[in-house]
């Protein structure tokens, strides 16, 4: 009975803003806070991840992030979005797990690249076609990876998440201009790799071992 009513409880909050359910989490309702969570979960994952690369970084961050956030939900007065207040307290975590990298010498310089949200398959792509969009998705997010860190964090939030120019300028502390600028900037260097990772691949080429089956194939319809 407990889990049908909990059930109920998250279904009917699709109508609750955020800030109503903050008040009722901060009124004592604090199981509402998963409603957050979930809402948010994204977005804070996204944030964390123009700073840290490791999947467990990221997580540990995003824990330490919410268990803030939960500590000073009766601060939050709704003057932005919640999931701009949100997004300055998870970047703030990452911000310190890589002071503690960098003084524990430990931050690696290449850390294997991990997928976004899955783009859901509509069942009309074929084989090849999802090889060539997954390939290109890794070539974009090993792109990204390699922005310079406050590019990164501009391009993941306004680009991939979506965000509001004015919510990133309030989530990065930058003025609208200067994210607009450093967008920009992200998008050209993103662009210039990109077209420097397709100039070292040959285009259509017939590898080795096709080369090879298609020799002997040949040969042997001769001697034939």
């Amino acid at each position: 009975m407990v889990m049908q009513s909990k059930r109920a409880e998250l279904q009917n909050s699709a109508s609750w803003t955020d800030r109503d359910v903050v008040e009722r989490v901060v009124g004592g309702e604090t199981g509402l806070y998963e409603i957050l969570m979930r809402r948010h979960n994204q977005t804070l994952y996204r944030a964390v991840r123009s700073y840290l690369h490791d999947g467990e970084d990221v997580e540990d961050a995003m824990q330490e992030a919410y268990l803030k956030a939960f500590a000073k939900l009766s601060q939050f007065k709704g003057e932005s979005a919640f999931s701009t207040w949100l997004v300055r307290i998870g970047i703030n975590e990452a911000l310190q797990q890589l002071r503690k990298q960098r003084t524990m010498r430990v931050v690696s310089d290449t850390a294997d690249a991990e997928q976004l949200e899955r783009i859901a398959d509509t069942g009309q792509m074929n084989p090849e076609q999802r090889t060539i969009q997954g390939e290109h998705r890794r070539l974009l997010e090993q792109a990204i990876d390699r922005l310079p860190e406050g590019y990164r964090a501009v391009y993941m939030l306004r680009e991939v998440e979506g965000m509001a120019v004015a919510e990133v300028a309030r989530a990065l502390d930058l003025t609208e201009s200067n994210v607009k600028v450093r967008l920009h900037r992200a998008k050209d260097m993103l662009k210039e790799a990109l077209w420097k990772e397709h100039a070292q691949a040959p285009a259509f080429e017939f590898g080795s071992s096709r080369c090879d089956r298609l020799v002997e194939v040949v040969l042997a319809r001769i001697s034939g």
